[in-house]
C-alpha cells in the first residue's frame, strides 16, 4: 500500500509529495547528490513493495539509493508539486522563486557489510577571490 510523503526543495522550500511504500529508509533531502550514491528519476523503479515488486510504474532501477528530483519539474505518476512552500535554507538565494528549477536528492540509507554507509558530499572547488 502506498501513502503520499512530502519532501522539500532545500533551494526554495516548494513542497513535492510523492507516493510511497510502507517502510521507509530516508536519510536526507540536500541539494547535492552524495558521493557513491546511485539516483533514480521519479518516473523510475526506485523501490519494492511488501511484495518485492516495483512500487511505481517506470524503467527499472534496481541500485537506486535515492530519488533525483528537478524543483517544479519533475512528473511521474503519483507525484504532485503542491504548490505549498515553507522557509529554504538556501544561503545563495533565500528569498528566490519557487519552484526554482534547481536538482535536489532524496537519499536513502545505505548499507555495506551490514553497517550503514555515512554520506559524504560531492567536492565542489570554490573560488575565493584571492
Amino acid at each position: 500500500m502506498s501513502y503520499p510523503v512530502s519532501y522539500y526543495c532545500p533551494h526554495c522550500g516548494a513542497l513535492v509529495e510523492i507516493l510511497r511504500e510502507g517502510y521507509l529508509a530516508d536519510k536526507s533531502v540536500t541539494p547535492y547528490p552524495l558521493v557513491g550514491w546511485e539516483y533514480a528519476e521519479p518516473d523510475e523503479e526506485f523501490e519494492d513493495d511488501a511484495e518485492g515488486t516495483s512500487a511505481s510504474s517506470g524503467t527499472v532501477s534496481d541500485d537506486a539509493d535515492g530519488v533525483h528530483f528537478v524543483c517544479g519539474e519533475s512528473d511521474a505518476p503519483g507525484l504532485t508539486w503542491t504548490g505549498e512552500r515553507i522557509e529554504a535554507d538556501d544561503v545563495d538565494d533565500p528569498h528566490g522563486e519557487s519552484p526554482c528549477g534547481r536538482d535536489f536528492y532524496l537519499s536513502f540509507v545505505r548499507y555495506e557489510d551490514g553497517e550503514a554507509v555515512e554520506s559524504v558530499p560531492e567536492s565542489e572547488y570554490v573560488d575565493i577571490g584571492l
